[in-house]
């Protein structure tokens, strides 16, 4: 102890220990003052511990070790790596002599890791590292002490939509990953975990060649088609376009629910997009293929208005296939408005004028199947008429003809002197002779001949014979 006060009278004397140890510290804080300088690698002990780094005595005077130079790795806290009292060697990084400020480093005591981090990652090394922070965009794993590398929320997995790094992985797990790209100047390792295992897609193709059929539960309706779940995390997906043939779909939902099992046929895969198309239409064959064979120019048909617009009418000749009756094609009526005679749900009748396989369009015509109608009665009428004119001339010339040859039969088997004529059908000279000319006599016929009556304009007898 220092006597630092003494009174005789009284007999007091004050003695203070503080008073030897601030020389002491005065004559270390000299001596390490003087051997202060740049580079130069001291012992010290850790005196206290903030949030931003450690203050270290390293005799008579303090130095900071910033929180950034404790560790070439990260550090969360500078209490995660020291505690007060540890005795540490420390590097002078800075020393300023008028205000007696030291910078301290303990991570420059070993050499920057990052000097052989592209020899010892290059590209295509699978290593294995923990996993210490986590962001929106990917999730950082540290490969070696103080070599860091990012693994972006696209490099998680081959299929699954990760959102968020933490739904794949939390801080502290070992993860083994594959080094996709190093920048030694940045300082920044880009790594995956899908690389770690092969990429589905590449055998998808080989496993579901195009013509394939598929089942498969339905994942999600969306309004231009349906997601079906094929492989793990591969889903594909059937156009709104692909699933009817001729139904007018307005949304998928109006025929398919969430979790249903559906059939569908594989169309197309395009690995480097990873997209696998579908379609469900595709699993009956296109009923528009038979349709211009069906529905021939000419054919009359008969269906239903399911759509009246200002510029025809849509006819449904079968389930999905209408046809148009534009409006040149329906005729006026009495007001001059062709349309208003029609409404939806009418059953009408029409003709086929054309037929579109490749638009899929059908034109239709009430115009001419009117007109052919009235042509048609106009040809029937015709035709009943001649074959009237036609048999009756038949019917007369049939008749005399066997007039004629009943007459002949007679003149060659007259009989003997001695046998009598039968009284019902005499025979004489002059009634033989006379049967010959009547064959040009129209009212010397038999009794049905004389009984018919000659229509009023057609042809006399003698001139159909």
């Amino acid at each position: 102890f220092k006597i630092v006060k003494y009174n005789k009278r009284r007999g007091n004397i004050v003695l203070s220990r503080r008073a030897i140890l601030e020389a002491e510290r005065q004559a270390l804080r000299q001596e390490t003052l003087a051997n202060l300088e740049e580079g130069v690698i001291l012992e010290g002990t850790v005196k206290n511990i903030t949030d931003y780094g450690l203050f270290i005595d390293l005799g008579g005077i303090d130095g900071l070790v910033h929180i950034t130079d404790l560790s070439w790795g990260r550090v969360g806290h500078p209490s995660e790596v020291h505690q007060v009292g540890d005795r540490i060697s420390v590097k002078v990084l800075n020393f300023d002599r008028e205000r007696e400020r030291v910078s301290l480093g303990i991570k420059q005591l070993t050499p920057d890791p990052w000097t052989e981090a592209e020899s010892r990652f290059p590209v295509g090394t699978r290593i294995q590292g923990r996993v210490v922070s986590l962001t929106d965009y990917g999730a950082f794993v540290e490969v070696q002490e103080g070599v860091e590398g990012l693994i972006h929320v696209s490099e998680m997995s081959w299929t699954r939509k990760i959102r968020h790094p933490s739904q794949v992985l939390a801080v502290g797990d070992i993860v083994d990953a594959m080094v996709l790209n190093i920048d030694v100047a940045r300082k920044r390792i880009s790594l995956g975990i899908k690389q770690v295992e092969p990429n589905p897609w590449d055998v998808i193709e080989e496993k579901y060649p195009v013509g394939t059929t598929i089942e498969g539960k339905i994942k999600n309706i969306t309004d231009f088609g349906i997601f079906i779940g094929i492989d793990e995390g591969i889903d594909g997906l059937v156009h709104i376009s692909d699933i009817s043939w001729t139904r007018r779909i307005k949304h998928p939902s109006e025929l398919y629910k969430k979790g249903q099992e559906v059939q569908a046929v594989v169309l197309n895969i395009d690995k480097d997009n990873e997209r696998f198309s579908l379609g469900i239409k595709q699993l009956t064959s296109d009923p528009w293929d038979e349709i211009p064979r069906k529905y021939q120019p000419g054919t009359r048909v008969t269906g239903t208005v399911t759509n009246v617009t200002d510029f025809g009418l849509f006819l449904e000749l079968e389930e999905g296939i209408e046809g148009l009756v534009h409006i040149s094609e329906i005729p006026k009526d009495k007001h001059g408005n062709p349309m208003s005679r029609f409404q939806v749900d009418d059953v009408i009748q029409a003709r086929v004028l054309n037929v579109s396989r490749d638009e899929k369009k059908i034109g239709l015509s009430i115009r001419k199947l009117e007109e052919g109608d009235e042509k048609e009665i106009f040809r029937s009428y015709l035709s009943n008429r001649n074959e009237a004119t036609s048999n009756l001339g038949e019917l007369l010339r049939e008749e005399m003809l066997n007039m004629n040859r009943q007459a002949r039969a007679e003149e060659e088997t007259e009989p003997d002197a001695g046998e009598e004529p039968e009284a019902s059908e005499p025979v004489t000279a002059d009634t033989a002779a006379a049967a010959p000319e009547s064959a040009d006599e129209p009212g010397t016929g038999t009794e049905e001949t004389s009984e018919a009556e000659e229509p009023s304009g057609d042809p006399s007898p003698e001139e159909s014979v």
